[in-house]
């Protein structure tokens, strides 16, 4: 017997979940979390999970748009799911960005806030992303319009669609990354097809295109990268040899064999077909070495200003001892060298560190130290001793947040600053909370690094009570 399809009618949507739902509530009081509308929308809403007090669906049908809706500039928005805000006005956007911090400090953190200072929104909401990644698939998705017309799945260049792990949408336009982004993508497809080169195709894993990458510099420096799926030599040459003969100021062109069943690269050789093999990128007066296997903040120019406040909230005046931890290449460690007196980053990714120290004698800064290891192990007593205690601690994790070891290591050291920089404020008012047995937060300031989505950095100030 067939299931009963579930549509809730008319539900007003007034705020915005997590991943970018949209959150409303029904008449009767049930939560509604959707995908496909905006706040200000009422819409009836496709249920695909039903429990308890909620319901978590698709966009059905829009009865009354919200005043806030706008065109999406992008022609693949309806399916790529990318960038999931492009309908909604950027200042709207920004205004609920900054809400969901303050949520966040409310109701996880629950202690005040001295200062709750505006969000710092990119003054770039389009082709702002310095890296993006692309895969080849030897079946593109299929459009609706395509449905059922006879039209064949043949090969794709692009992102793969959310659910959809053997397929990709065939890009031709993306308004994340300027040119010549779009057109080394369409080149890289059109040569690949000229010379009949076949596409990955992830369930039977054959084909010799998987991925490619492609990195802007500020510098003006590009790099590519081109991951294929086993070492033919003859068919890698002609490939890469028809990619430059068309884009010759290309800084670097790197490749590497992944005969591996996932797309993952950071174990694989890479190997630096044409050029250097790595580009320079600048964030203020700093250069950075970047490789094909670097960690670097996407937005270049909303980066300075992350850093920017960082470096204000810090309040350094030269003589402090600075600790850095979760580090990455150092690019924090090294932004706010010049203002102390020594700063230590710590990183368990040792590729990370060993850009971090290239970076360090890249641009002459001898006050640095760099140190490998999981920063709740490299924290004790002995390296306290060996070092000194910080007189300010810059906090930078990942999105799990910090382990709790560290944070209670935090509390032994009772550093008269923290500077908890994070790209998950719940996580990041999770571990304030803990903090706040010694900690008052100072002031709090949310910096949007990805305009159109839901994702938010936020920096927070913690001092001693």
């Amino acid at each position: 017997m067939a299931r009963k399809q579930l549509v809730l009618p008319a539900v007003p949507f007034h705020g915005i979940a997590d991943r970018g739902k949209g959150v409303g509530r029904t008449e009767d009081g049930m939560v509604v979390f959707a995908e496909g509308v905006v706040p200000g929308d009422v819409a009836d809403i496709f249920v695909q999970k039903k429990k308890g007090g909620f319901a978590e669906g698709r966009l059905e049908r829009l009865v009354q748009p919200s005043p806030d809706r706008i065109e999406p500039l992008c022609q693949h928005f309806s399916v790529c799911g990318g960038c999931k805000w492009q309908n909604l006005d950027y200042a709207t956007q920004l205004r609920h960005k900054h809400q969901s911090v303050v949520d966040a400090f409310e109701r996880i953190a629950k202690v005040p806030v001295g200062e709750m200072q505006p969000i710092l929104g990119s003054p770039e909401t389009v082709f702002y992303r310095n890296k993006l990644e692309f895969a080849f698939a030897s079946k593109r998705w299929l459009l609706n319009e395509e449905l059922n017309t006879g039209i064949v799945a043949g090969s794709g260049l692009g992102f793969h669609k959310a659910g959809a792990f053997d397929k990709v949408i065939d890009i031709e336009k993306c308004w994340l990354q300027t040119e010549p982004s779009n057109a080394l993508r369409n080149a890289a497809r059109e040569i690949a097809l000229e010379q009949g080169l076949d596409f990955y195709d992830v369930r039977r894993h054959t084909g010799f295109l998987r991925n490619m990458m492609v990195r802007l510099c500020t510098t003006g420096e590009i790099m590519v990268l081109f991951s294929f799926a086993y070492d033919d030599q003859e068919a890698i040459q002609a490939y890469l040899s028809a990619l430059l003969d068309r884009f010759p100021t290309l800084t670097t062109l790197v490749y590497c064999i992944n005969d591996k069943l996932n797309d993952t690269v950071f174990d694989r050789e890479m190997i630096a077909w044409h050029g250097k093999g790595y580009v320079i990128e600048q964030l203020g007066s700093l250069r950075f070495k970047i490789g094909p296997k670097s960690f670097f903040q996407t937005n270049s120019r909303q980066a300075k200003a992350l850093y920017d406040t960082t470096r204000e909230f810090a309040g350094l005046t030269g003589n402090e001892r600075v600790f850095d931890l979760y580090t990455g290449t150092g690019s924090i460690a090294l932004y706010v060298a010049d203002l102390c007196k020594e700063v230590i980053g710590i990183e368990e990714i040792p590729e990370a560190i060993e850009d971090a120290k290239e970076n360090q004698l890249l641009n002459n800064i001898d006050n640095a130290v760099f140190y490998v290891g999981d920063v709740r192990r490299v924290l004790s007593s002995e390296f306290i001793e060996k070092h000194g205690k910080p007189d300010v601690v810059i906090t930078d994790p990942p999105r799990a947040g910090m382990h709790e070891k560290a944070i209670l290591f935090l509390l032994e050291l009772a550093a008269p600053r923290i500077v908890y920089v994070s790209c998950n404020p719940a996580t990041q008012a999770r571990d304030i909370q803990l903090l706040s047995e010694l900690y008052r937060v100072v002031k709090v300031r949310p910096v949007d690094m990805f305009p159109h989505t839901h994702h938010i950095e936020n920096v927070a100030l913690l001092e001693l009570k």
